[in-house]
């Protein structure tokens, strides 16, 4: 069982992990600094806030790490809770760019976009020790076209890792567990939410969790009902996080880590008894089960969202007192 079930789990999700880190190691690196400054200039408004927290998030992988960024700013006094309302929003949204990438089936460019980019990186390096002619005008280019180098090993490294675990599917269906589950969660959606809530809490990534899922169901392992419940429930298991952010955090800080509880928490309700009319409906938009994993959780976001919206604009959202949290 180790060897055709823990071992190439266990080996996929560390090199899946090392990428999802790199990618975002090396986009923080590159965006970070003006991070803090974009989200306290452009969250006049919710809607604002929603666009912000959607763009930053994708462009730094991680709705974790925008989350975590905007207690710290409310802790320091450097943002309100009520302009975070439209970031926790569009944290959601933006993640779904990774699962979207991941849903193209790409996994057999991974090798070759590893060696690409690895090729470049050593370049941009190898011209950076060399101060080349003209290095006045190639400076200002190699650190961008470093850590896109960096982006784009870290993505090949998250398609290689998927492949990696993608191999488990024959083994994992003849394991006495793994039918078990399957029939409790045949019975009841409730086990998929519940199974994508403890796994996404345990290792902190829903990413994560959504692409082993999705390899699951692209060779067969995995039904697609199922698999929409576990992406709600990996979206609810993101809040875990934040609830340890939240710990030591100000009253304000506590309330972002709420506001993002409760947004995820009532959309995974909502959506719970509409989980066959989406299945039904990602069936209509695509034949491959990855991709409809990615458009599940694509729709679910943005609808939720979006209809969590114009909460953020009624009075009680607006109040002085929590102008002043």
């Amino acid at each position: 069982m180790f060897h055709s079930i823990i071992g190439p789990v266990l080996l996929g999700f560390a090199i899946f992990m090392a990428g999802m880190k790199l990618m975002e190691l090396a986009l923080s690196r590159w965006a970070g600094p003006y991070l803090a400054a974009i989200l306290r200039r452009f969250t006049a408004t919710p809607l604002h806030g929603l666009l912000t927290g959607t763009a930053t998030t994708a462009v730094l992988q991680s709705s974790t790490a925008v989350t975590v960024l905007s207690i710290g700013l409310v802790n320091a006094g450097l943002l309100t809770f009520p302009r975070t309302l439209g970031i926790v929003l569009g944290t959601n949204i933006g993640t779904c760019l990774t699962t979207e990438l991941i849903g193209l089936q790409l996994g057999r460019l991974g090798m070759p976009l590893l060696l690409g980019a690895a090729a470049a990186w050593l370049l941009t390096a190898m011209l950076g020790e060399m101060r080349v002619l003209a290095w006045r005008r190639v400076e200002p280019l190699l650190m961008p076209l470093r850590l896109l180098s960096v982006v784009a090993i870290g993505f090949a490294l998250i398609l290689i890792g998927i492949t990696t675990m993608q191999s488990i599917g024959p083994s994992l269906q003849a394991s006495g567990m793994f039918e078990w589950f399957l029939n409790r969660a045949h019975s009841s959606v409730l086990w998929g939410i519940v199974a994508g809530t403890l796994l996404t809490a345990a290792i902190h990534s829903s990413a994560a969790v959504i692409g082993i899922i999705m390899g699951l169901a692209s060779i067969g392992a995995m039904p697609i009902e199922i698999s929409i419940a576990i992406v709600l429930g990996a979206n609810v298991g993101t809040c875990f996080t934040a609830i340890l952010a939240a710990i030591s955090a100000t009253q304000a800080g506590r309330y972002v880590a709420l506001s993002h509880i409760v947004l995820n928490v009532a959309g995974a309700l909502l959506f719970l008894p509409l989980i066959p009319l989406l299945s039904t409906l990602t069936a209509s938009m695509s034949s491959e089960p990855s991709a409809q994993i990615a458009h599940a959780q694509t729709i679910f976001n943005i609808v939720c969202s979006l209809l969590a919206l114009p909460l953020c604009y009624l009075p009680i959202a607006r109040k002085p007192t929590l102008q002043q949290l």
